[in-house]
């Protein structure tokens, strides 16, 4: 594995974003581009409570789970950049757009989470997002999200 430049921790995160255990899908943030994109990481975890019944003896993390994943990371960039949202607002996703999911995400694999602002009007936020595990997409689709006025 190479070696990461951690931006964000958990700890950090939790600081940004509203999200608890076990609704917190973002474990680190490796790249942060203010205002453009970042990359955060999830570790998919055997102990994950969703996988108790998705599904017994062939675990495999929900789609709405990666999708999830990819609005957080959305959030933490319109929470924290210069031309974003500002800290303390809230941040609801609002809507999905041509997601697709390409392969299974199974414990053990290590989620790349890759967002890109693509437009903003107001407090409506569209973000390009991928999802990724050793380097093959995933998941992909255009997320939108809206910032408490």
């Amino acid at each position: 594995m190479e070696e990461e430049n951690i931006v964000f921790n958990k700890e950090q995160i939790k600081e940004i974003i509203q999200h608890r255990e076990p609704f917190l899908f973002v474990d680190r943030v490796i790249e942060f581009n203010d205002s453009e994109s970042i990359v955060a990481i999830k570790e998919v975890k055997a102990e994950e409570d969703y996988f108790k019944g998705h599904f017994p003896g062939n675990p495999v993390m929900p789609g709405v789970i990666i999708m999830e994943a990819l609005a957080q990371t959305s959030a933490i960039l319109a929470l924290k950049s210069t031309q974003g949202a500002g800290e303390g607002v809230g941040i609801y996703l609002v809507g999905c757009k041509n997601f697709k999911w390409k392969k299974m995400v199974k414990p053990g694999d290590t989620l790349r989470l890759e967002v890109k602002f693509v437009n903003n009007k107001k407090s409506l936020w569209i973000i390009e997002s991928k999802a990724l595990v050793d380097g093959q997409v995933v998941a992909s689709g255009t997320i939108s999200a809206i910032s408490e006025s």
